[in-house]
């Protein structure tokens, strides 16, 4: 599968991605080129802390920023389908576009993961209302019961496992074509921008209907 939106806008259907219209592209699943992530390595890094059922029939990605106002508003929905769902494998795929607070934001949430604070950790930074400064980051983390000396040592324990996830990540993203946050693949179809709950479920069932 090539994961190039540039190779279907040269070539069509045939490069890999078909577009479906509404700013969805679905992705094949022959692997990729030498150079190009496949679907496996964009759903199923082996480095990716994983949230919901880690035995899911399906795989939600969303590439986000903790700064980006429209991945914080739409998180709620995501994690309550999640939830309800319970069949539903999230990867919340770390690509921090908005400068050194996201860095640093994506670092210590990645870096309380051994820790099994991860999920907590991203929870609390996700429900900051608007653009967050490296100290808003620390103390929203610190209200919540995190150590954030801790998280941070945590990540630099694990440092190039963590940083070459973030490369990678926006490795993909370039790959993809995505032009910001949020962007999510559901299944094998990317969705470009924020979802509703409404247009969500509409996703899921179409990635399960093969649609």
């Amino acid at each position: 599968m090539t994961l190039d939106r540039r190779t279907l806008l040269a070539a069509g259907a045939g490069a890999g991605l078909v577009a479906l219209g509404g700013g969805a592209w679905t992705l094949l699943r022959q692997p990729g080129r030498a150079g190009e992530p496949s679907v496996d390595d964009v759903l199923h890094d082996p480095d990716q802390p994983v949230l919901g059922n880690l035995q899911g029939d399906l795989t939600i990605a969303e590439f986000f920023d903790y700064q980006c106002p429209f991945c914080k508003r739409g998180h709620p929905d995501l994690m309550a389908e999640v939830e309800a769902d319970g069949n539903i494998r999230l990867v919340m795929k770390d690509w921090p576009i908005f400068g050194g607070a996201s860095v640093l934001a994506a670092q210590m949430v990645l870096g309380a993961a051994d820790h099994d604070r991860y999920a907590a950790a991203q929870s609390a930074l996700m429900a900051t209302p608007a653009r967050l400064t490296e100290k808003d980051v620390r103390a929203t983390l610190t209200a919540a019961g995190h150590n954030p000396d801790r998280m941070m040592e945590g990540y630099l324990r694990e440092r190039p496992r963590w940083d070459g996830l973030m490369s990678r990540n926006a490795r993909q993203a370039a790959a993809l074509g995505l032009q910001g946050t949020p962007a999510f693949i559901i299944g094998h179809t990317i969705h470009a921008g924020a979802l509703d709950r409404d247009r969500l479920r509409a996703a899921i069932a179409a990635a399960r209907n093969g649609a």
